[in-house]
Order: C-alpha cells, then sequence, then structure tokens
C-alpha cells in the first residue's frame, strides 16, 4: 500500500497538475506558431523573395531529379531538407521570443505584488531607558 500511496501524494501535488496544464497548453500553443509561421510569415518572406516555397528547398542525396517536390524526393530517398529547417527554426524563434515576453510580463507582476518588507517595530521607550541603565551599570562593574 506505501507505493500507492506515495503516487496518489505525487499525483496529487499541485506542481504535477501545474505541469500537465503547461503542457497541454504549450502543444495547442506550438500549432498555433506554427500556423502563424507557415501561413502568415514563411508566405510573405516567400514574396518578398520572388515567391519561393522554402518549405520544397532541398538537397537530394540519392540522386533525385531537380524539379521534385519534397514529398516526391524523399519518396526516391534521402534529402538534406534546409527549407523545411529554415521554417522550424523562424518557429522556434517566434516561439521563444513569446516565451520570453510572458516569462519577463509574469516577472514584473510578481515583483509588483510582492509585499513590501515590513518596517521594523518600533522599541518602546521604557524598553530603550532600561537597556541604557542595563549597559551603563555593566560598564561601572
Amino acid at each position: 500500500m506505501g507505493m500507492l500511496q506515495e503516487f496518489k501524494e505525487f499525483a496529487v501535488k499541485g506542481n504535477v497538475m501545474d505541469l500537465a496544464v503547461g503542457v497541454i497548453i504549450g502543444g495547442a500553443f506550438g500549432k498555433i506558431v506554427d500556423s502563424v509561421v507557415g501561413d502568415l510569415i514563411m508566405p510573405v518572406i516567400s514574396k518578398v523573395a520572388g515567391g519561393l516555397d522554402f518549405s520544397n528547398y532541398y538537397l537530394g542525396l540519392a540522386g533525385q531529379a531537380a524539379g521534385l517536390t519534397l514529398e516526391e524526393a524523399k519518396k526516391q530517398g534521402a534529402v538534406f531538407a534546409y527549407g523545411n529547417f529554415i521554417t522550424i527554426l523562424i518557429n522556434f524563434i517566434i516561439l521563444a521570443f513569446i516565451i520570453f515576453m510572458m516569462v519577463k510580463q509574469m516577472n514584473r507582476l510578481r515583483r509588483e505584488e510582492s509585499p513590501a518588507a515590513p518596517e521594523p517595530e518600533v522599541t518602546p521607550e521604557e524598553v530603550t531607558l532600561l537597556r541604557e541603565i542595563r549597559d551603563s551599570l555593566k560598564n561601572k562593574a
């Protein structure tokens, strides 16, 4: 029964649940970023670059004929798909920047919410006077 109890304590901890929610949201957020890059950013970059489609940039490593799409070239053998890598790299940069901005915002909010350091308590005048008398008597002895 000990192992089952340990697992229950582990699974019910707040951190595990927070992590699960984060992973699910992160997966969905990753799809959004994929769509932003693939459907919005890369077409604009392609238009600026003269109508080139980065997703079909590759070097055939198995003697594929020039002008094939990436999928057709992969069917014929190994390819070095650097255009796909460029797209995924842009994906990563955008996602990393968005996460950086979110963490930066959360840190700013935490600093604003953190309570100010409590002011030191003012020692009552009687206690201060008694301490001075005590110190004075020690010095005479």
